[in-house]
């Protein structure tokens, strides 16, 4: 399966003092504009709902529409009637606030931005762009025999949802959508009750912040998705709850932050990669970890390394980040080398996450750049020789990092300049 290209942004190829003292930009970014001020604007989302260039990510369990594995399959909002009969910003949020009701569930809406590259879209203010959201249409509650229905009709279509973990050939652009549309949702189904109080929250400004209303019209409380009981003619006041007596009265989406490292041998010949026992035969990556709380990244880089394979660490740098919605990390990456060769000893019996971690020739490397590279189930280019090292896909930033050591990018921009 042909690989997905990165995206070249113009400002790659625009000179300046920092690119030629650190190298070119490796980009992963998003082709949308967020637009996230806009997010509590009901009367501007209420027209993206509506415009007739709107496209929406469709999820089932974090699992995306494809119409195959590496392209998207987008609805439009007729396709999404049956559960979302009506314009969900038709109504001020202040006033789905006031009408709160745990008891009822909607599917999870979420928008993610404008695609300024399409000039016919909707026109808000200054900003014009094709408006585009991720929705949730797992089968829930009240809404369970409609979604069934949907999903059936794009199965008919020979339309498929594809496990989020192996969704790993998408096209970058396609690819950086992806991920903030599964982040968000995972996040909104990840904290249905307030983390104070305990009590249901509600999904607000665009599906980006999650708060705990101070009434519900739900009879019973925490009863999310509940239709058992008629829905009372006056809200009950839900117990006081600091969340809503400080300015910390919103939940927003979290981000954990994760080191990744390319670590590169004392005298700048070898590679430093390891594999888990569950990854194909001869699938390597780099080493990666989570950054623990008051810890520089830095620091993390050298203790993951130092705990999943033994190799002491002297010169970290930061290289490029990417984000990846497994659940809602960020991916900090870095390369890093050994001061000596002592220090390269490589120990196994800290952190058993590794089955093996192994010195690999810059040489090997750059093969496994040219033929080796893939998703954990895709087939080898052609060209690979069975037995020979495999790598990540172009599209992860593993791949970056171990291209940026092997055909020199980053490493080789490090020039004599005056700031």
């Amino acid at each position: 399966m042909p690989q997905p290209e990165l995206p070249r942004p113009a400002h790659l190829d625009h000179d300046s003092m920092l690119s030629r003292k650190f190298g070119k930009e490796v980009v992963q970014g998003s082709p949308l504009n967020r637009v996230s001020f806009l997010r509590g604007d009901h009367s501007f989302l209420k027209q993206a709902f509506d415009h007739g260039t709107t496209q929406f990510m469709v999820f089932r369990n974090l699992s995306p529409l494809v119409k195959s594995p590496s392209e998207i399959a987008y609805a439009k909002q007729n396709d999404l009637k049956p559960i979302l009969p009506s314009n969900p910003y038709d109504k001020t949020e202040e006033q789905i606030v006031k009408e709160f009701n745990s008891s009822t569930s909607t599917p999870q809406l979420v928008f993610l931005g404008l695609d300024e590259s399409q000039r016919d879209g909707l026109q808000h203010k200054n900003y014009i762009g094709a408006p585009q959201f991720a929705v949730d249409i797992t089968p829930k509650d009240s809404y369970e025999k409609e979604a069934r229905g949907i999903i059936a009709e794009m199965e008919k279509q020979g339309l498929t949802f594809i496990e989020g973990m192996r969704a790993m050939n998408f096209p970058a652009n396609t690819a950086a959508i992806y991920a903030m549309g599964r982040a968000f949702l995972d996040w909104n189904a990840r904290n249905p009750y307030c983390g104070t109080c305990g009590q249901p929250t509600l999904s607000v400004n665009g599906g980006a912040k999650r708060i705990c209303p101070p009434i519900d019209f739900a009879t019973l409380p925490g009863t999310i998705g509940s239709t058992t009981s008629a829905t009372p003619a006056s809200p009950r006041e839900r117990p006081p709850c600091s969340t809503r007596t400080t300015l910390s009265n919103l939940t927003f989406p979290r981000t954990d932050p994760t080191i990744i490292v390319a670590v590169i041998s004392h005298d700048s010949r070898r590679l430093l990669l390891g594999r888990q026992k569950k990854w194909p035969p001869y699938w390597y990556s780099t080493l990666a970890g989570f950054v623990e709380p008051a810890e520089s990244v830095e620091d993390a880089v050298r203790r993951e390394v130092w705990e999943e394979s033994g190799v002491v660490l002297s010169r970290v740098v930061i290289h490029s980040t990417q984000p990846w919605p497994y659940p809602a990390n960020l991916m900090i990456g870095a390369i890093a080398q050994v001061a000596s060769a002592e220090d390269e000893k490589i120990k196994l019996d800290n952190d058993p996450e590794l089955e093996t971690a192994k010195w690999f020739e810059l040489d090997e490397v750059e093969e496994a750049l040219r033929v080796g590279t893939g998703g954990l189930d895709d087939p080898a280019n052609e060209g690979y020789k069975e037995g020979n090292l495999r790598l990540p896909p172009r599209t992860a930033i593993a791949n970056q990092l171990v291209r940026a050591v092997v055909e020199g990018g980053f490493l080789a921009g490090v020039t004599p300049s005056k700031i």
